[in-house]
């Protein structure tokens, strides 16, 4: 198998996988410049840089990169003796690059109003791949939604199985209604997606862990939705609000620590703490 077809079928499966690339040679080395080994998820191998104790410490390095989302750059020196000890008669030099290989994230909207019609155009924008569901066929169609990779207009206990749902997905909940956002969270929250989000104030939200607890739901997952969904920039509009939603997704896919902040703190440091305003409750 190839190792790009294999990389185009991982991406295509939502894997991720690791690259490694060698990318300069000095001397003589057991490969050659360009050689490549695809690492999967489950540390599977797929191609050679030469074998051996670079490539053991090559792929050590990948599990990292497919940890950290972070490429590597590795510098070997294979002198005479390593080389012997190691059955590779050369003592050349070579650096390789390891670089991780990730599937477009799916944002997967849930409820086609106002809201995610803005959060649509404006995620695709930033590099999702987005999904309507709705089990209104009036919104949930391609006029509304010309952005959206798919549009499922069908009830959301028969569309959730059949996602693609991964742990670059994102999950965003604005439904119509609590009940409808009820039907979606309880669902939501037992996937691996890596951003679950829902609409609605503080209250709202409250009233909404108390209920899935008294289900029987652990806090501990009931801690991993982002709910008020989105940084609090103040927005008011559908519009603002889908920014908000996709600024939040954004730092979350390139800050998976959630280490993030206002740029401009790092410039003028705020001496005092605003009061908090109010979220916004918008029907999506």
């Amino acid at each position: 198998m190839d190792v790009f077809d294999e990389l185009v079928r991982l991406r295509a499966l939502g894997q991720k996988c690791a690259l490694a690339t060698i990318v300069e040679v000095r001397g003589s080395i057991p490969s050659y410049e360009s050689a490549k080994l695809l690492v999967r998820e489950d540390g599977s191998m797929l191609g050679t840089i030469g074998g051996g104790c670079v490539e053991a410490e090559v792929w050590t390095a990948a599990r990292e990169v497919l940890d950290t989302e972070k490429p590597r750059r590795l510098k070997f020196s294979l002198g005479q003796d390593a080389a012997y000890d190691n059955g590779l008669i050369c003592g050349g030099q070579l650096e390789v690059f390891v670089e991780p290989v990730l599937p477009v994230p799916s944002a997967f909207i849930f409820g086609a109003g106002h809201i995610s019609k803005s959060l649509a155009a404006v995620a695709a924008l930033a590099g999702f791949r987005p999904v309507v569901i709705d089990n209104r066929e009036s919104f949930a169609n391609r006029d509304r939604f010309p952005e959206a990779a798919e549009v499922h207009a069908a009830e959301y206990e028969d569309v959730f199985p059949q996602l693609a749902i991964h742990e670059t997905s994102y999950m965003i909940i604005v439904t119509r209604g609590h009940r409808d956002d009820m039907r979606v969270l309880r669902m939501a929250i037992s996937s691996p997606a890596r951003y679950i989000a829902m609409i609605g104030s503080r209250r709202k939200v409250l009233n909404v862990v108390r209920e899935l607890e008294k289900e029987g739901i652990a806090r501990q997952e009931l801690e991993r939705i982002y709910a008020p969904m989105g940084l609090d920039l103040g927005a008011i509009s559908p519009e603002e609000i889908a920014i908000s939603v996709a600024a939040e997704m954004i730092a979350v896919r390139r800050n998976p620590a959630g280490r993030w902040r206002s740029l401009s703190m790092s410039v003028f440091p705020r001496d005092e703490v605003a009061e908090e305003p109010a979220p916004h409750e918008v029907s999506p």
